[in-house]
């Protein structure tokens, strides 16, 4: 019987085992068989073999299943596929004091979904939406424009790139400081109640805060 009637290949998930052509199952039962109790460097316990599923029928299939698991072998009909790199994420995972930076330009967006917590920094070179507050502490800053849906009191910087026509939109704007651009606006020690969201943008090299309807 010849030794190549039960070819073996060699694969990362285990070992993939081809057959000579028209050679007869009882023949390939007994080669395999003889190389199990042979003690075969190929089949190790706990190894995985693969027969490519309609290579036999189903019976046939299962009396090599049992031969195999009788030898402390797994038994598949299928090759698992080779994982591909997993993508990285185009949404930043924020984390405490850590800076993130989705290469963006100004006129995509970035959306978090959270409130932008103390010791947390936002840094992005697109637009941003942020729907949740930004606490005292936080910081964001973007190449284009910055909309918080939610009350704004960290440090907030559009336009960061030096695009004097982003804009910072709050639905109660009350930051620690405010930049647009290369321009600086501190906050006032008291601020006035409104009752409508605000923008604050350049006008005649200002930076302007102005209520506005969304």
């Amino acid at each position: 019987m010849s030794e190549d009637i039960v070819k073996i290949k060699g694969t990362r998930s285990g070992l993939q085992l081809s057959f000579a052509s028209g050679a007869k199952f009882d023949d390939i039962k007994s080669n395999i068989v003889g190389k199990l109790e042979s003690g075969s460097n190929f089949f190790i316990r706990g190894t995985t073999v693969y027969i490519p599923k309609g290579t036999f029928p189903t019976d046939q299939m299962e009396v090599l299943r049992r031969i195999f698991h009788r030898h402390g072998m797994l038994f598949r009909n299928e090759i698992p596929k080779p994982k591909l790199p997993t993508p990285k994420p185009t949404t930043p995972t924020l984390k405490t004091s850590a800076r993130t930076e989705p290469k963006k330009n100004s006129e995509q967006m970035l959306v978090i979904n959270h409130t932008v917590r103390s010791g947390q920094e936002v840094r992005t070179e697109s637009s941003v939406l942020i729907c949740g507050n930004v606490n005292p502490g936080a910081q964001v800053i973007a190449g284009g424009s910055i909309d918080i849906r939610g009350v704004c009191r960290g440090l907030v910087h559009a336009g960061a790139d030096g695009n004097d026509k982003a804009v910072i939109i709050a639905d109660r704007l009350m930051p620690v400081q405010i930049r647009i651009a290369d321009l600086v606006a501190r906050s006032p020690d008291e601020y006035e109640k409104v009752d409508q969201p605000e923008r604050a943008s350049i006008k005649n090299r200002q930076i302007v805060i102005e209520p506005i309807m969304r």
